[in-house]
């Protein structure tokens, strides 16, 4: 990938002094936060080729921007706006389809009987619960506990202040308490 970024830079007509320090810093971020935009993807999408596709693509935007001669102050923050941008305007592209739908052509779910550890289901539980949240507790949540972003990094990504990320985050979690809260009762 970044031998593709490069090829970018070529076309984009980046003055040959600037474009060293310019390359630098992006070959840095790309190997810094690369990872951490991976999982937040993957956590948006749950389909890891999809994620691999649009990380790529947000560097790839990311890279296009800078080159252009424009500036970020956050790079970190600056991704993963780019990466949740795309996100959103695939899944703006893409038509659902309904389960029903699914099985009446003739598919059927299967269980899953790989994983046996308590580990695996509790974090399998965990994660069904944050997935079922709204889309804005959902994205704080993971954004501050999987991909560890400050809230003020939180605040960027988002274009929103800190004080509604604190907001949400604990809005979300209350959430969360409530549903494990509910699951635990006996009937």
């Amino acid at each position: 990938m970044k031998t593709a970024l490069l090829g970018i830079k070529n076309s984009a007509g980046i003055v040959a002094g600037d474009s060293l320090a310019l390359e630098q810093s992006f070959l840095a971020a790309y190997d810094s936060y690369s990872d951490a935009i991976f999982r937040y993807c993957y956590y948006r999408v749950f389909d890891r080729e999809k994620a691999k596709d649009y990380v790529q693509e947000a560097y790839c935007r990311t890279w296009k921007y800078l080159s252009e001669g424009n500036k970020v102050e956050n790079m970190r923050a600056f991704l993963y706006r780019t990466a949740g941008n795309i996100i959103i305007d695939e899944s703006r592209k893409r038509k659902n389809t309904s389960l029903d739908q699914i099985m009446e052509k003739g598919f059927v779910p299967k269980v899953d009987y790989r994983a046996k550890t308590e580990e695996y289901f509790v974090n399998k539980d965990i994660l069904e619960i944050i997935r079922s949240l709204d889309e804005k507790y959902r994205d704080v949540i993971l954004m501050k506990y999987v991909d560890d972003l400050s809230t003020k990094e939180i605040a960027l990504a988002l274009s929103e202040s800190q004080n509604n990320v604190y907001v949400r985050m604990s809005r979300g979690l209350e959430k969360v308490r409530e549903i494990v809260a509910l699951r635990d009762q006996p009937y």
